[in-house]
């Protein structure tokens, strides 16, 4: 006889999460928009991350995961990797809290985004992210150091906290039909997923990735993880994970309905209709669901819609080079 195993994340733990960080994590505004009802034939609930702490949910996750260590084990410092918003979000956490923090992040991350990191303290180790595995130098340091490490997904406290993105949107809305979630490793999915499907059953959730890396597309239609042979060369950088998490892919993948793949392309006219019609600025990665919508990824007809945007850390001249004349919303 197989014993039942408790989910790593549950409801209670989301709401836990989401009392830890009252009063310290903005309470984004949820953002409508006529044009896009009128362009998708449904009510889109846009959740504006990109205007949380630190540029995006991360700091979620972080605070959440850092809030949680007893003081001796703040005392030896926190490290994590990150392309760039977790390791803001760590540092910023870290910051708060008084605990000293390394965030290993790759040598082409944004420069906006190793500035910002360091500007909240943090020490920086850089790699190349085409070449060494960020996860085993995370432990190497976090081995030497004594520190605890917090990954950017693959943690319940990091999860927990992601998903009180979904959580203060359906609280904020209502039951939603549909809910699209931009994913990279997974804890904003995971998270989200587990609070949207417990409060509001029988909602489509999907998660989007870009075409280059469908890890979690691929992952889906095997019922198992599957590993890219290669990190995927997209624009947005904080989708460019190789596989979906160990603890996110098992927490989902039940109340998961479809993966959806945009290209490049449509991130760009995602972040110009952000900007153009929302009067919002998005980073690439941040962008991904909304260009789902936009594009036409998912039916969204006379559906209520739930979409994060889930940052918006992006440096003018990389945000000016990538949507020069693309207005077109």
């Amino acid at each position: 006889m197989s014993l039942a195993v408790a989910p790593a994340v549950t409801l209670d733990d989301v709401r836990a999460a989401a009392r830890r960080l009252d009063g310290v994590a903005h309470r984004t505004p949820v953002v409508t928009s006529r044009t896009l009802d009128q362009r998708v034939g449904g009510r889109a609930f846009l959740k504006a991350e990109n205007l949380q702490r630190a540029g995006a949910f991360k700091f979620r996750g972080a605070y959440n995961a850092v809030a949680g260590l007893d003081p001796a084990t703040r005392a030896r410092g926190v490290l994590g990797f990150s392309s760039g918003n977790h390791a803001q979000a760590l540092a910023l956490a870290a910051r708060l809290h008084g605990v000293p923090a390394t965030l290993v992040m790759p040598t082409d991350a944004p420069a906006s985004k190793l500035a910002a990191t360091r500007g909240y303290g943090a020490e920086v180790v850089t790699y190349d992210r085409y070449a060494e595995d960020r996860a085993a130098i995370g432990a190497r340091l976090a081995g030497e150091r004594g520190a605890t490490l917090i990954p950017p997904y693959d943690h319940p406290a990091v999860i927990a906290g992601a998903g009180t993105v979904g959580l203060e949107l359906v609280e904020e809305v209502g039951p939603l039909d549909l809910l699209l979630v931009c994913t990279g490793g997974g804890g904003l999915l995971a998270g989200s997923a587990v609070a949207a499907a417990a409060l509001s059953p029988g909602v489509r959730i999907v998660g989007v990735e870009p075409e280059a890396g469908d890890d979690w597309r691929r992952s889906l239609e095997r019922g198992e993880r599957v590993r890219l042979d290669a990190v995927p060369r997209t624009i947005a950088d904080g989708q460019q994970t190789e596989s979906p998490g160990a603890l996110t892919f098992p927490l989902v993948r039940p109340l998961l309905s479809a993966i959806a793949l945009v290209s490049d392309d449509e991130i760009l006219d995602a972040m110009a209709f952000a900007f153009e019609r929302l009067k919002l600025v998005l980073e690439p990665s941040g962008a991904t669901a909304l260009a789902a919508l936009l594009a036409g990824k998912v039916d969204a007809a006379g559906a209520r819609v739930g979409v994060t945007l889930s940052g918006g850390n992006v440096a003018l001249d990389r945000f000016l080079g990538l949507l020069g004349g693309r207005g077109r919303a």
